[in-house]
């Protein structure tokens, strides 16, 4: 049973269960154990569906509605929790203990904290839940206002049933609001529901995360309530029957439960909705401020002081300061530029197609174009695009609105209630348009740009914030200064049509502190310019080409082309060259692409097909890179802040492609913005599931890559440096270095971003992308400007060739013979040409070539052996026939012996002829030239005797 009344007496109402007709009873509940007789009897309940209206309470005596009394009131169907002087019955809030491996970090008082008008969440690493139960009878809602200024602060609401079921009514995640209270509504169902608010401080800076606040929950969908509440100290309800209590205004003050305010002393002073009067301080210097009136008819203005509003010191105690006499007549500056002065006294827009420096407009000559934007650079009056506030730190009530002021040549923040409050300056535009010489294609980082000249001088520990988004409350930080500044120019580039409202915020000091010592810190603004504004004016004419009809019409030039100085006349642009973002005027607008690169369609930006050929060594290297060309992922060693929250920097790389190829994306998730930055590589910062309940967390994504500079094997190009000594080399195969930059500029970095990602031929890596940084800088950068990375992958290796592999020929068996191809080890390529299939030949073995040798061997052997034999016979009949001739010669000198006989004799061969016989059979030939040498070394020759000479001639 639920408990709804409480009466002063010893007995109170209470209603039953409902049973399954609707139906209940009311029985009296005694207030102390002891009392257990005259009580009244259970009479029959009102229907379970019963309500009450706003304003009213159920009379449990009655069983009747009533209207509550001045100065209370009530939501009849709901509750209302506007108080936070302790934690309200009912809420809970406690800090979630994180433990990773070997960290163990106690969050126990990381709570949420009750100050007064609101609630404020932790602001540390831990994270902290606040949570109310509540059953309803009937469907409902609950609402309440909040500020979550900090997207350092990971901030969620959502609602769970009584089985710990989430609904899908709501996006859990709660957007940033940068500079009121913003209100956050959402419907229950009937039955119980379990309301959490859960946040996780996470800021990797030396700053602390600014707390989430929250006030004014009120929950409907109960069936009635059984009393009234009472106003709260500064607010009063002044008739029955109210839903709801006024605050009081300025200068007053009331009590609990009070049906009027009373007006404060005249000495003391209050805000909006106090409880209290303050008294008043003497006033001092940083109460009032200086500005110049609007300008006259005689076009002069006038410095003036005025009170900071609302003014809250005293000028009639000891020591205060009286308010400066105004200034002397001057005359006003002029008009800022593509305006025009009208009448002396107020500044318009020049018309459209004019353009002015401020003081009179002036048509585009023919052949140029307005430069269309926002400068602004005279600040006698509020733009009427601006607009001034003042955020307090402690998001307390306050009627102040002018945080900064203009004073002529710049604008300035004023002085503020606390040092902790937030001097918000404003700028809102309605978007972008391209001029017609600009050409717009998809490859364009550049749409718009905004740029600021400014300072800061402070005493303490200011801070100057700039920031850039889709409204006021959605705007992210871009860059923040922190202490005095010297006069400095920022310039911030603009790529989507959504980037609309642009703020600065400055902060005298991070502590809050109500005494008010650094008034005089401020900051100053002393112009800002803003470029192709829709709506904007014109403070110079661009020279844009022209058409061959209409010498007046300006179009734009076609890709490939620049415009030549002064004449509006197109050329091509050299080959392989790509134009600049910005005006492409002159021949230094054609941008040559880096190495190994190409110029896309638009000539907007170089690309890379994903291909590579090289000389190495004397030998030509092909690379096809295609396969990691796809969007790759991956994330630096995990992280720890200083209670012990685990964080990583993920990675989103797209190596290369052609035009139409997916682009890597990065994604901030903790709001409800979703801003997201898109290029070759973009770095985030992502949190653990287990951290933030159901999905992963990536916040802070920003660009290193946008641009491809170039691919080479060089490790140094266009200024960035991809140094060896973090890499070393493993291998006599080069590395493959792709270079990008980001245009995206910050304090830290002023020329922007950089980074490298080379590439390794590593045929052991099993695993798809295997990317690392440098081993003395796990974040991939030392100096958050330049980052690098190494990726080993068989995919970086080159393809192979005819050169990467080998034939192995088999031993001849039984007339086969295999010829095998295999790789050379250590295999350095991939892809490319394939190993040649198995071939198979016919042979001849070994034994038949054995066999056949010693067969013509033996013939050989056989035959000289024959001819050895029939040369030594006829060399023995040569030397018989030589001597038998000595011996017949006679003794007369020089005679020849007589011829014996002219007949064969028995046991000569017909073959002994004489050599002068004109033919010869082989073997005589042969004999001839076997024949011995005489002593004196000339051969033996058979001669003619003289008989046989007679015996011829007769």
């Amino acid at each position: 049973m639920m408990i709804v009344g409480r009466f002063q007496s010893d007995y109170h109402f209470e209603y039953t269960d409902c049973d399954v007709l609707g139906s209940r009873w009311r029985v009296a509940i005694p207030n102390k154990p002891e009392t257990c007789t005259g009580l009244p009897d259970p009479v029959k309940g009102t229907q379970c569906t019963f309500t009450c209206n706003e304003g009213e309470f159920l009379d449990m005596r009655t069983q009747e509605c009533q209207k509550c009394a001045a100065g209370t009131y009530s939501l009849g169907t709901g509750v209302a929790f506007d108080e936070w002087d302790s934690l309200p019955t009912g809420f809970v809030t406690h800090g979630i203990n994180m433990n990773f491996g070997d960290t163990y970090t106690n969050c126990s008082n990381s709570t949420w904290i009750p100050k007064g008008d609101y609630i404020a969440s932790n602001t540390d690493e831990c994270t902290s839940t606040l949570s109310y139960a509540v059953s309803l009878k009937k469907p409902g809602s609950v609402s309440f206002q909040y500020i979550y200024p900090d997207n350092h602060m990971f901030f969620e609401f959502y609602v769970q049933n009584d089985q710990c079921q989430s609904t899908d009514s709501q996006n859990r995640w709660m957007r940033i609001s940068e500079s009121d209270w913003d209100y956050h509504y959402v419907p229950l169902s009937s039955g119980n529901n379990v309301l959490y608010w859960r946040t996780t401080g996470f800021s990797l800076s030396a700053n602390t995360a600014k707390p989430v606040l929250l006030k004014n929950i009120a929950i409907s969908g109960v069936s009635y309530t059984s009393e009234c509440f009472h106003c709260k100290p500064g607010t009063y309800s002044d008739k029955p029957g109210a839903a709801r209590c006024v605050p009081c205004a300025a200068n007053s003050y009331s009590n609990k439960g009070a049906t009027a305010c009373q007006t404060c002393d005249m000495d003391k002073y209050s805000g909006i909705g106090s409880g209290a009067c303050t008294q008043r301080p003497a006033c001092k210097t940083s109460d009032y401020f200086y500005t110049h009136t609007p300008c006259d008819s005689s076009a002069q203005t006038q410095l003036m002081y005025k009170w900071t509003e609302p003014k809250i010191c005293s000028e009639s105690l000891e020591g205060a300061v009286k308010l400066p006499a105004s200034g002397e007549m001057m005359s006003c500056p002029p008009c800022n530029p593509g305006f025009f002065s009208s009448n002396s006294s107020s500044c318009e827009p020049c018309p459209r197609g004019f353009y002015s420096n401020g003081t009179e407009c002036s048509e585009c000559p023919a052949g140029t174009e307005p430069v269309v934007g926002f400068e602004y650079k005279w600040w006698n009056k509020m733009p009427s695009n601006m607009r001034s506030s003042v955020l307090s730190s402690e998001y307390s009530s306050t009627d102040r609105s002018t945080g900064w002021e203009v004073a002529g040549e710049y604008i300035y923040t004023t002085p503020s209630d606390q040092d902790s409050d937030y001097m918000m300056l404003t700028l809102t535009v309605p978007g972008y348009s391209l001029p017609h010489s600009l050409r717009e294609d998809n490859e364009r980082v550049e749409l718009s740009r905004i740029t600021f000249v400014f300072e800061t001088k402070c005493t303490a520990d200011c801070k100057l914030y700039f920031m850039a988004g889709q409204n006021e409350r959605n705007n992210m930080v871009v860059e923040s200064w922190s202490g005095t500044i010297g006069k400095q120019s920022y310039s911030y580039l603009i790529k989507t049509n959504s980037t609309v409202s642009f703020s600065w915020g400055f902060q005298r000091t991070g502590a809050f502190d109500m005494k008010n010592e650094y008034s005089s810190d401020l900051a100053k603004i002393y112009s800002v310019h803003l470029t192709n504004v829709i709506g904007g004016v014109a403070s110079e004419c661009r020279q844009c080409a022209l058409t061959g009809t209409d010498s007046d019409s300006c179009v734009s030039c076609a890709p490939g082309h620049y415009m030549v100085y002064g004449t509006g006349v197109c050329r091509h642009c050299p080959p392989n060259t790509i134009i600049r973002p910005e005006q492409p005027v002159g021949k230094e607008a054609c941008i040559p692409c880096g190495p190994n690169t190409y110029s896309n369609k638009g000539r907007s930006a170089c690309m890379s097909d994903c291909t590579l050929a090289l000389d190495h060594k004397g030998e030509s290297l092909y690379y096809d890179f295609s396969s990691m060309g796809n969007i790759t992922g991956f994330q630096s060693s995990p992280r720890f802040t200083s209670k012990g929250l685990q964080y990583f920097h993920h990675f989103s790389v797209a190596l290369c492609g052609a035009e139409s190829r997916a682009v890597a994306s990065c994604v901030e998730n903790v709001t409800e913005s979703k801003r997201e930055v898109k290029g070759y590589i973009c770095q985030s910062t992502v949190v653990p599931s287990e951290i933030r309940g159901q999905s992963v967390v990536s916040s802070q994504p920003f660009s290193i890559g946008d641009t491809l500079i170039g691919v080479t094997t060089e490790s140094k190009l266009d200024d960035i440096s991809s140094f060896v000594d973090n890499f070393p080399v493993e291998s006599d195969l080069p590395d493959v270095i792709f270079y990008y930059r980001s245009r995206e500029t910050t304090q830290a970095c002023k020329n922007g971003r950089s980074s490298s990602i080379r590439l390794r031929c590593d045929p052991s890596v099993t695993v798809k992308n295997y990317i690392s940084p440098p081993s003395n800088c796990s974040e991939g950068t030392c100096d958050g400007c330049s980052f690098h990375f190494l990726w080993r992958s068989q995919q970086a290796c080159p393809l192979c060739s005819e050169s990467n592999y080998k034939e192995i020929v088999s031993a001849c068996i039984q007339g086969i013979q295999r010829t095998t191809y295999v790789w050379q080890q250590p295999l350095r390529c991939t892809g490319g040409v394939s190993l040649p299939p198995l071939k198979i030949s016919t042979c001849v073995t070994l034994d038949f070539w054995l066999k056949f040798g010693v067969s013509i061997g033996t013939v050989a052997a056989v035959l000289l052996i024959t001819i050895s034999c029939y040369f030594w016979k006829r060399t023995r009949k040569l030397q018989y026939k030589y001597s038998k001739l000595m011996m017949t010669a006679g003794d007369k000198e020089c005679e020849l012996p007589a011829a014996d006989s002219c007949a064969i004799m028995e046991g000569e061969d017909a073959e002994d002829d004489l050599i002068y016989l004109s033919k010869k059979p082989f073997f005589r030939k042969i004999k001839s030239f076997s024949r011995e040498r005489t002593s004196d070394g000339f051969d033996s020759v058979p001669l003619k005797s003289s008989a046989a000479q007679e015996i011829e001639m007769s």
